[in-house]
């Protein structure tokens, strides 16, 4: 999708607040109203935008301990491993990867016991696993302009 300096304007005054009102907006990247909802609707209907949502702080709710497990499972035991994934309540993420691992997952959690159980679950899937203690979160910047500008 051929993307204009207004085009990357708009995605990041959304990413910056998904709540703007059109009206904010498009005083914003100094357009009318009807032009940015169009634009918008374009980025929706391209796969730009895949959707709006909030980012919950975990430690708040009181899952404190993040963690990074690396698996190696046995495709034979894939579907198994994704029927139990699919719902887990402290997955964040899971990812299918290539290298010394094939799966990596990011679990959020009340206690070390709880990684434990998680661990000894995925051990009945016939897997072995690599667990790492995430301490803190080094930041990046997450703007959507930083795919358009040259390093």
């Amino acid at each position: 999708m051929k993307m204009d300096n207004t085009d990357i304007k708009i995605l990041m005054e959304l990413q910056s607040d998904s709540r703007l009102s059109i009206r904010e907006l498009s005083k914003r990247v100094n357009l009318s109203p009807p032009s940015v909802t169009e634009r918008i609707r374009k980025f929706e209907d391209n796969g730009v935008i895949e959707g709006y949502t909030i980012k919950i702080n975990e430690a708040a709710l009181g899952f404190a301990i993040q963690c990074m497990i690396q698996i190696d499972i046995k495709n034979s035991k894939f579907e198994k491993f994704k029927e139990f994934i699919y719902n887990h309540p402290r997955v964040i993420f899971c990812y299918r990867i290539a290298g010394h691992s094939c799966i990596l997952v990011k679990l959020c959690v009340k206690s070390i016991s709880e990684i434990e159980t998680f661990v000894d679950s995925i051990s009945s899937l016939d897997s072995t696993t690599s667990t790492h203690i995430i301490f803190s979160e080094i930041p990046i910047n997450k703007s959507v302009g930083k795919f358009f500008s040259d390093f």
